[in-house]
């Protein structure tokens, strides 16, 4: 259970916990041969890369009166109902990730597990939930798994089943495919919020007392070095964002990542993310690299994301310098 929510999930009855979320699925098959039709055409007829990088407004506007011309030139008529879900699907097919749109925009969720194309779970106030949504079949996935990856240069297949990447707001997305999964395509989401969680937020979810707060902020001010050990999902990196408020103004801080997920809302902080090998398998830049060159950079704080491997000697190095 994650450290933010714990008192809040202690107060959920059981009612609660069982219930089976409801999201907005796509059921219509007319509607669907529409938008597959449809999103060939503006793949075909439209710059896609200029659409994204419109505002949301705009691209809807924009996809409804390309949609709109369509429909006209193959005189096609469906209902407002029917159009405005034609125009979402479009959207999210296109240059979204389909069915997970609305779960990526629901603040309160924050996990996304998709097991094979059947399942979809939420994790919400630390609690598991099977939803209604389903993919069509495991190409759809796969398609929305490449939709993720391809943007940062990285890539799945056969020789390649394991991926990690993020999303432009952050989120933290894993994804294995067949032959190493045994359930078709599986992608794990962790998302983060906007405004990372203070001190005072996880004083108020009863995670810790105004005591031990006050004595983790001490060993933070006093430049104690820190280690914050836990299992997936139980704060760990929500702790640690935390804690960083309490680091000076005047320090320089380098942060050092797998895949980058901390927020510091402070001035002077620079960031370096590790880097897997390309399709050749080269250029690869792991994090015990990027450790020692941090040191060349005239850190007052090194805050390394994740320590699982060889970077940990590396790590003990950086402390016995006085970092």
């Amino acid at each position: 259970m994650s450290l933010f929510n714990r008192g809040q999930t202690e107060k959920k009855n059981e009612k609660s916990r069982q219930q089976k979320l409801s999201y907005t699925a796509y059921d219509n098959p007319y509607v669907d041969q529409l938008s597959e039709h449809y999103k060939t055409r503006l793949l075909n007829e439209t710059n896609l890369e200029k659409l994204t990088s419109l505002s949301q407004g705009e691209m809807r506007h924009t996809i409804e009166r390309l949609v709109s011309q369509f429909m006209a030139e193959e005189k096609v008529i469906i209902s407002r109902r029917d159009k405005e879900t034609l125009l979402t699907r479009l959207i999210d097919e296109s240059v979204g990730f389909g069915p997970l749109e609305p779960l990526l925009n629901d603040p309160d969720i924050t996990e996304i597990l998709i097991n094979g194309h059947k399942e979809v779970y939420i994790e919400k106030d630390g609690q598991l939930t099977l939803t209604d949504l389903q993919f069509r079949d495991e190409a759809h996935v796969r398609h929305i798994i490449d939709r993720v990856v391809a943007p940062i240069g990285r890539r799945i297949d056969e020789s390649s089943p394991m991926v990690d990447a993020r999303l432009k707001d952050g989120s933290r997305v894993n994804a294995v495919i067949p032959p190493i999964s045994l359930n078709g395509a599986l992608v794990s989401i962790r998302k983060f919020r906007k405004d990372p969680y203070r001190m005072s937020d996880l004083i108020g979810f009863d995670s810790l007392n105004d005591a031990m707060a006050q004595f983790l902020e001490a060993v933070v001010k006093a430049k104690l070095n820190v280690l914050i050990s836990g299992g997936t999902g139980s704060g760990k990196t929500t702790l640690l964002n935390a804690l960083a408020r309490a680091i000076p103004d005047g320090e320089r801080v380098i942060t050092i990542e797998d895949s980058a997920e901390l927020k510091l809302d402070r001035p002077n902080v620079v960031g370096m993310e590790a880097r897997p090998p390309n399709v050749e398998g080269k250029g690869e830049i792991n994090i015990r690299q990027l450790v020692r060159n941090a040191l060349r950079m005239r850190p007052d704080r090194i805050i390394v994301g994740e320590v699982r491997g060889a970077e940990a000697f590396d790590m003990l190095q950086a402390m016995n310098t006085g970092h």
